[in-house]
C-alpha cells in the first residue's frame, strides 16, 4: 500500500450539476480538485470522523464528515475500489469505511434529520435523499407546510426549483410550532442572503467596470452588497472563486477582479467577474464597525479596527480576510515596455492580457480567465490587418478557442519565452527562428500540412504522365481563328459591307450616307488568336486504376481508427484530423508509406503497358480520329458551299440604323436592283472558290 491513493473522473454534485475532478488520499489530508473551476477542497486527516461507502447513480460514492460539521460527498468509484480505500482509511486515518444502504422505496412519508449542513430524509433509518442546506436560497412556511427553494446552476439542463415538506401538527407542548422549528433548522444553515446587523464597513462610490457604473460596496460578514443607482447585487462569499490584483499598464491605476461561480445575474445577463478600477493616488481612512476584541478574535490579526492607506489596498485586504482566499498578482513576466501585461484586442474590443504564474487573465470586456491546466495548445499567428502585429490564439481541452489579436510585434519574444518556460504546447514551434532570420513575421499556416493540397498534387502528376502516354489531344473546330473570317461585333468589316450594299441607292439617301462617311472610321482591332479548346478526355472504363498517393494509402488504413477515437466526428473533421496526424508521423513510418505508393505506381505502369499491348484503348482512339476527320471535313464544307448563307447571316445581323431606315424608304425597284447586284457578287465569290475544296465537299 503506497502513501497516496489517486482517482481520476470523480464527481462532486454542485447545485444539481456533476463537476468532475481528481481525488487524492494522502496520509496528511484528502484533496479534491475540480476540473471545471480549479477549486481545491482540502480536508485535514485528523478532522475526519465519519466515512460511508454508498451505492449511488454514478457507481459508488463516499460520504465524509468532519469534526467541525462539514460534509463532503464524492461519486464515481468502482466496486473494486472498496477494499483498498477501506484498508487505507484504517491504516492512515483510523476511520472505518462503513457500507450504508440507500432507500429506494417509492414512499413519501419519513423522518427529517438535520446533521450540520445536511437535511436527510430517512425511511426506516435508510436515507431516501439528502439536501445540502447551503444550496437553499429561501424557506417559506404555510399551514403545516414548509417550502424550500434552491439556488440555480446555469450549467444544469434540468434544475430542481423547490421541495415542499408537510409537517403534521405536534401533539406535545402547545407553545412550540413544529413548522417554525423545522423552518429555523433550515435557515440556520441555509445560504440565504439576509442583512442581519450593520455592515462591517462601507466603501462609497467605487468605479466598477463590470457591471458598469459607480456602486457603494457594503461588506457584511457573509456577503457583499453592491448598491447602485439602478441595480443592487448581493454576492455571498461562498460564490467567490478567486481574487486578482492587477496593475494597469499606465502604472497609475489598479484593477481588483473578483471571480464568481455561479455568476451574479441581471435579467439574462451573467457577470462571472466583478471588476473594480482604482487610482493609486486615492487614499482612505477606514474604521470597522466592530470592537477591537471582536476584530482580533474574528480576523486573527489580518485586519485592525482602524486602518489607512491606498483605497485599493484597503478593499483587497478586507475582501481577503472575509472571503478567506489568496489574492493573485502577476508573476515575473515583463513585456517590451516593462509592463506586466500586453495590450491586445479580444472580440473587437481593446484590453490587457496578463500572463500569470498559473494562467492568463484578460481585462476587461469580456473578462476571460484561462488556467494552464485547461489549455491544450497555443498558437502564434500573423495579424490579419498588418505585419506590424500578430495574434495569440489559445485552444482549451474542451475545444474552445480564444484569439487575442493586434499584439505589437515587439512583444513576441517576451510572450514566446514565457509560454515556453511554462511548457505549454505551441502549435507552430520554430517560428521564432523564422522571425529572427527574416526580420518579419511568417504565416504559420504555410507550415501546416494540407492534406487536400497534397492529394491534388499527387493526382496531378499522375494525370500529366497519363496524358503524355495517351498521345496528342483532340483537335476540334474553334471559331475565331485565322481561317474563319466571320465579322465580329467590334470589327469594322460589318460596317464596310453595309455601306457597299448602299452604293446604288437613290439620291434621297445621299445625305444620310454623307453623315455616315463624316464619322471617323474605328480602327480595326487585331483579332487575337484563340487557343484551341481542349476537349474533355473520354475515360476508358477498362483501363487500370491510377495508384493512390502515400497519404491516401495511409488515410484509408487509418480512417476507421480515427472514427473510433473521435466518436461523432464529421467527414471534414476527419480530413483535418488526418492531416495533423500525418504531419506528426515520424520519418521512418512515412518512408514505409512512400515505398508502398512507389510500388503501387510501378504496378500501375506495368498494368498500363500490358493493357496497351493487348489492344486496350484502341476503340477510344479510333473514335477520336473519326471525330477529328469529321470536324475538318465539316469545316471545309462550311467554307465552300455554305459561304453564301453565312454572308447573308452576317450582313443581316450587323445592319446599322441608317441601313434599316433607308431600306424602308426605298422603292421596290431599288430593292430589286440591290438583290440582283448581291446575287451577282455571290456568283463571283462561288466562281472564285478553289475547285479542290468543291471536290472535297462533293465527296463528303
Amino acid at each position: 500500500m503506497g502513501d497516496t491513493l489517486e482517482f481520476n473522473d470523480i464527481y462532486q454534485e454542485v447545485k444539481g450539476f456533476w463537476n468532475d475532478g481528481r481525488l487524492r488520499f494522502s496520509k496528511q489530508s484528502v484533496v479534491y480538485k475540480s476540473s471545471k473551476t480549479g477549486k481545491v477542497d482540502s480536508i485535514p486527516a485528523p478532522d475526519l470522523c465519519l466515512a460511508q461507502w454508498r451505492r449511488v447513480c454514478l457507481g459508488h460514492g463516499i460520504k465524509l464528515a468532519t469534526s467541525n460539521g462539514h460534509i463532503y460527498k464524492y461519486d464515481g468509484f468502482k466496486d473494486t475500489d472498496f477494499e483498498k480505500i477501506s484498508t487505507f482509511f484504517k491504516a492512515n486515518y483510523k476511520v472505518e469505511l462503513t457500507e450504508k444502504d440507500m432507500c429506494v422505496k417509492g414512499w413519501n412519508w419519513g423522518t427529517a434529520k438535520f446533521s450540520g449542513p445536511l437535511l436527510s430524509f430517512d425511511i426506516n433509518d435508510s436515507p431516501a435523499f439528502e439536501i445540502p442546506l447551503a444550496n437553499v436560497s429561501q424557506c417559506t412556511t404555510g399551514k403545516n407546510e414548509v417550502t424550500v427553494e434552491f439556488h440555480q446552476n446555469d450549467d444544469a439542463e434540468v434544475s430542481l426549483m423547490e421541495v415542499r415538506f408537510y409537517v403534521p401538527p405536534s401533539t406535545g407542548d402547545e407553545g412550540t410550532d413544529p413548522v417554525e422549528i423545522f423552518s429555523q433548522n433550515i435557515l440556520s444553515q441555509a445560504d440565504v442572503i439576509q442583512a442581519t446587523g450593520d455592515a462591517v464597513c462601507i466603501f462609497k462610490e467605487l468605479q466598477c467596470l463590470t457591471p458598469r457604473g459607480r456602486y457603494d460596496i457594503r461588506i457584511y460578514p457573509s456577503f457583499l452588497h453592491l448598491h447602485g443607482k439602478t441595480f443592487d447585487y448581493k454576492i455571498p462569499y461562498t460564490t467567490v472563486l478567486r481574487l486578482f490584483l492587477l496593475p494597469h499598464k499606465d502604472q497609475r491605476q489598479m484593477f481588483f477582479v473578483i471571480s464568481l461561480d455561479p455568476p451574479i445575474k441581471q435579467g439574462q445577463t451573467r457577470y462571472h467577474f466583478l471588476i473594480l478600477l482604482f487610482s493609486k493616488d486615492e487614499d482612505v481612512n477606514l474604521t470597522l464597525s466592530m470592537s477591537e476584541e471582536e476584530v482580533e478574535r474574528r480576523f486573527e490579526g489580518k485586519l485592525n479596527k482602524n486602518m489607512s492607506g491606498s483605497l485599493y489596498e484597503m478593499v483587497s485586504r478586507v475582501m481577503k480576510a472575509l472571503v478567506n482566499r489568496k489574492i493573485t498578482v502577476p508573476g515575473n513576466f515583463q513585456g517590451h515596455s516593462g509592463a506586466q501585461c500586453i495590450t491586445c484586442s479580444y472580440k473587437a474590443t481593446s484590453g490587457l492580457l496578463y500572463p500569470l504564474e498559473r494562467g492568463f487573465i484578460y481585462v476587461h470586456k469580456p473578462p476571460v480567465h484561462l488556467r494552464f491546466e485547461e489549455i491544450s495548445c497555443v498558437n502564434f499567428a500573423r495579424g490579419t490587418t498588418t505585419t506590424r502585429s500578430f495574434d495569440f490564439e489559445i485552444e482549451t481541452k474542451q475545444g474552445s478557442q480564444y484569439t487575442f489579436s493586434s499584439i505589437e510585434r515587439e512583444e513576441y519574444g517576451k510572450l514566446f519565452d514565457f509560454v515556453n518556460a511554462k511548457k505549454l504546447s505551441i502549435k507552430n514551434r520554430g517560428i521564432k527562428e523564422d522571425i529572427k532570420a527574416t526580420g518579419g513575421y511568417s504565416d504559420s499556416d504555410e507550415d501546416e500540412h494540407d492534406a487536400y493540397l497534397e492529394r491534388m498534387k499527387e493526382e496531378g502528376k499522375i494525370r500529366e504522365e497519363g496524358d503524355e502516354s495517351d498521345g496528342d489531344s483532340d483537335v476540334s473546330f474553334n471559331p475565331g481563328e485565322e481561317d474563319d473570317d466571320i465579322a465580329e461585333e467590334y470589327d469594322s468589316n460589318a460596317s464596310v459591307s453595309d455601306s457597299e450594299g448602299e452604293e446604288d441607292d437613290d439620291s434621297g439617301d445621299e445625305g444620310r450616307k454623307k453623315k455616315v462617311e463624316k464619322k471617323p472610321k474605328k480602327p480595326v482591332k487585331e483579332k487575337k488568336e484563340r487557343k484551341p479548346r481542349k476537349e474533355k478526355k473520354v475515360k476508358d472504363a477498362g483501363a487500370p486504376k491510377r495508384p493512390m498517393s502515400a497519404y491516401m494509402l495511409w488515410l484509408n488504413a487509418n480512417r476507421e481508427r480515427i472514427k473510433s477515437e473521435n466518436p461523432g466526428i464529421s467527414v471534414t473533421e476527419i480530413s483535418k484530423k488526418a492531416g495533423e496526424m500525418w504531419k506528426q508521423i515520424d520519418k521512418s513510418r512515412r518512408e514505409e508509406w512512400d515505398k508502398k505508393a512507389e510500388e503501387a505506381k510501378k504496378q500501375y505502369e506495368r498494368a498500363m503497358k500490358e493493357y496497351k499491348e493487348s489492344g486496350g484503348g484502341a476503340s477510344s482512339s479510333a473514335v477520336k480520329e473519326k471525330k477529328k476527320k469529321g470536324g475538318k471535313a465539316d469545316e471545309k464544307k462550311r467554307k465552300s458551299v455554305g459561304e453564301k448563307e453565312r454572308d447573308k447571316v452576317v450582313n443581316e445581323s450587323f445592319k446599322s440604323k441608317e441601313f434599316i431606315s433607308s431600306e424602308e424608304s426605298s422603292s421596290d425597284s431599288d430593292r430589286g436592283k440591290g438583290k440582283k447586284r448581291k446575287a451577282d457578287e455571290d456568283e463571283e465569290e462561288i466562281a472564285s472558290t478553289p475547285p479542290s475544296s468543291e471536290a472535297e465537299s462533293d465527296s463528303e
